[in-house]
Formats: C-alpha cells, structure tokens, sequence
C-alpha cells in the first residue's frame, strides 16, 4: 500500500511538471502538442502491445475514441497556449475551472440533475479567477485560453468516462492518442500556416526536454496511475490530484521566479480557488462516509433480518408439529367415538398450534419483527 501512494503521489508531481515544460520549451503549444503525442502514443502503443493490455474495440467505437482524441489536442494545445500567453501559475489556475464546467456539462449530456452543491463551489472558483482576471490586465489572454481549455477537458473528461466504463483506460488512451495523432497531421500545416515562422523539427534545448516531457510527464506518469489504481481507490486518486496546481505553482515560482510577477490579487484569487477545493473535497469526503455508512446499516438489517427469518421458520415448524402431535393423538385415541368433545379439543388446540406457526412465517418474510 505504501508503495502505492509513492507512485501516486510521483505521478502528480510527474503531471506538475507539465506545464513547467511547456514554458520550457521553445517550440509553440501546436508543435508541443504535436511531437508530445507522436512520442508518448508511439512508446504507450508499444507498451500495451508488450503487456498485452489492448482490449479488442468495435470499429463504431474506434472511430468515436479516436475523435475524442482529436478534442485532447486541441484540449493540450490550449493549455500550453494559455501559458505561453501569461505564465505557469496562471495557466494552471486558470485550468482549475474544470471542476465548474464539468459540474455544468456532465449533467446535461447525461440528462441528469445538475448538482447545486457542486455549482457553488465551482462559483468560488470562478470567483477567484475573476479576481486574477480583473486586476492583472496583462494575463487576460492567458486566462481566457486557459478557461476554454477547462471546457474542452470537461467535455473530454465526460467522454472518456462514458468510454472507461466499455473498455479499459489503456484501450481508451491509446486509441485517443492515435486520433490525436490523426488530427494532428491534418491541422498542422494549417497551423504552422497561420503561425509566424519556426522550425518544424525541434532544435537544442527541446531536443531533450520533449522526451523527458513526452515519456515521463505523459507515458510513465500515466503508467504509475494505473498501477497505482491496483491496490488504491479511483476516489482516492481523484482527490489526491487536487495538488497537482499545488506541485505547478511551487516549481514555477521555484525555477522561473514567478513570485515576482504575481500581485495581491493572484493570492487572493488563489486563496478562493483553494477554498473551493477544499469544500469539494470536505463535500466529497462526507458524502463518501455517509455512503459507507448507509451501505453497512442496509447489509446489517439484511443480515439481521435473515437471521431473524430463520429463527422464525424453526419456530413455525415446532408450533405446526406440535399441531400435528395433537391431531394424530386425539385422532388416534378417539377413532372409534368421532364427533365427541374430544374432537371439539383437537379442532381447537389444533388451529391454535397450526396460526402460531403461520404468522412466525408471515411476521419472517415481512420483516415485521426484528428488522428496526
């Protein structure tokens, strides 16, 4: 179990690093995007073939994973943007927004209720955000890029649960690497068309920081949450990546001196936003106790209740032969004088003996004793 939280918590530190990266490198958030999927879907392809983890996908869901891998480029590409536009810090803040956004679209494309509770806390955040937006004039590109990247990757969260519960997370992920892929290949020259000139190739220093980010940022931080999700939780899990913006802050702030940028309004608008993660989590914590609670409460009045069904039916079956006692006595000892007092007894003593039994039957199957 230990070893389970180690590789958990190094694979949140490992999807901190992302955006650390992305500042990094050189190469712009399309050609980021680009060479990260053609390196972490080549070695994550590869892996799952060696460990035979591949799952067989019917071609109509082939085609529909692979087009919600076309939404994780773009989904990618606008994070990167976004904090190419501003910095670190602001991107990943801007990103904590999902939560409010799945709030409002998993419900709707589920046609299910939307949950207030989780609404008002998304509000927090975005409240918080607002803050950062409205006072520091000069991260409102990188905000607003960072927010329709929240959209897309609640849209993209929806979809691969909706496809998690059909096949397994390896499947899914390799097959939406590979339509990211495909998407790719379309729309980059149409990217690098509309963007001011670079080199397609990526030169010194991205040379070494793409495959550090694409293999351990990507293919192994993803691997140690598999492995991870063998002996913990997926709730467990969910929960701990809440400090993943946490992990993102500190290293910029650490390698780029971000501290120097941010104004009193980031630290406030911060301070709401991990206000909201922690109502959620408190939120998400208590109703996981409750749960429990109630599923142990059902499985003991199950439990109890089939105890008492069965002591009821022993009970019923004294009763009924102590009934057939009676009536095979005076039948036996009366047999040649019918319709005398006697008779009148056993007919008695016999329906008496006989409902007794039947209503411990009856009290059983309904649980009307025994089951507060």
């Amino acid at each position: 179990m230990k070893k389970a939280f180690l590789q958990l918590h190094i694979s949140i530190l490992l999807a901190g690093w992302t955006g650390v990266f992305g500042k990094l490198m050189m190469l712009s958030p399309g050609l980021i995007v680009f060479w990260r999927i053609v390196i972490a879907g080549g070695c994550l392809w590869l892996w799952a073939w060696l460990t035979k983890r591949l799952e067989k996908v019917t071609p109509r869901d082939r085609i529909a994973i692979m087009g919600v891998g076309a939404l994780l480029a773009v989904q990618w590409t606008l994070f990167y943007a976004s904090i190419k536009a501003s910095n670190v810090s602001i991107g990943v803040v801007a990103f904590s927004s999902i939560g409010f956004f799945t709030a409002l679209i998993e419900p709707l494309m589920n046609r299910a209720r939307i949950s207030l509770r989780e609404m008002l806390f998304s509000l927090v955040t975005i409240f918080g955000i607002s803050l950062i937006f409205h006072f520091d004039a000069q991260y409102r590109l990188g905000i607003a890029l960072g927010l329709v990247g929240a959209a897309a990757a609640a849209l993209l969260a929806v979809y691969f649960k909706r496809y998690r519960a059909k096949y397994s997370s390896v499947t899914v992920m390799s097959w939406q690497l590979l339509g990211g892929f495909a998407f790719s290949c379309v729309a980059i020259p149409i990217y690098v068309s509309l963007m001011p000139p670079e080199p397609f190739i990526p030169t010194w220093p991205d040379t070494l920081y793409l495959p550090i980010f694409a293999i351990f940022c990507t293919l192994f931080m993803y691997i140690l949450q598999i492995q991870s999700l063998e002996h913990i939780s997926a709730f467990t899990v969910n929960l701990s990546y809440n400090l993943e913006p946490i992990y993102s802050i500190i290293l910029a702030m650490v390698i780029f001196g971000e501290a120097r940028d941010l104004g009193p309004s980031f630290y406030a608008g911060i301070g709401l936003i991990a206000l909201s993660v922690a109502l959620q989590t408190s939120s998400v914590v208590r109703g996981r106790k409750r749960q429990k609670r109630i599923e142990i409460l059902n499985y003991q009045r199950s439990h109890r209740r089939s105890g008492t069904d069965q002591g009821f039916r022993k009970d019923s079956m004294f009763f009924h032969r102590i009934a057939i006692g009676i009536k095979t006595f005076f039948c036996c000892g009366n047999a040649g004088n019918p319709g005398d007092e006697s008779d009148f007894r056993m007919s008695f003593l016999y329906k008496v003996f006989h409902s007794i039994g039947h209503g411990l039957i009856v009290c059983g199957d309904h649980g009307i004793i025994g089951s507060a």
